[in-house]
């Protein structure tokens, strides 16, 4: 009987320390970051960007986001790129 008792808090035990461990380590995990890899070549248009993130790795580009939520990768070395990044910065500002 003692050894069945034993047995039995045995095991309560071990599938607590399982469940603990697995809830443990989903919830550690970090959020999904989004890498650029292919660039857009086409002009966005600057009322629609909500913000934006900057990237060197794996290649140097800015991320667009937009309103809704769409993130948009384009070369961080052209002019109206450099001119949408203001203007977020400005509105961001004026907040």
């Amino acid at each position: 009987m003692k050894l069945h008792t034993t047995a039995i808090l045995l095991l309560f035990w071990l599938g607590i320390f399982t469940v603990h461990t697995v809830k443990g380590s989903a919830s550690s995990q970090s959020m999904r970051k989004f890498r650029c890899v292919n660039l857009s070549t086409k002009q966005l248009n600057i009322r629609n960007i909500a913000s934006y993130e900057k990237q060197q790795v794996p290649t140097d580009a800015i991320m667009f986001i937009t309103a809704g939520g769409i993130r948009i990768c384009v070369s961080a070395n052209q002019k109206w790129v450099q001119a949408a990044i203001k203007r977020v910065d400005e509105r961001r500002a004026a907040k």
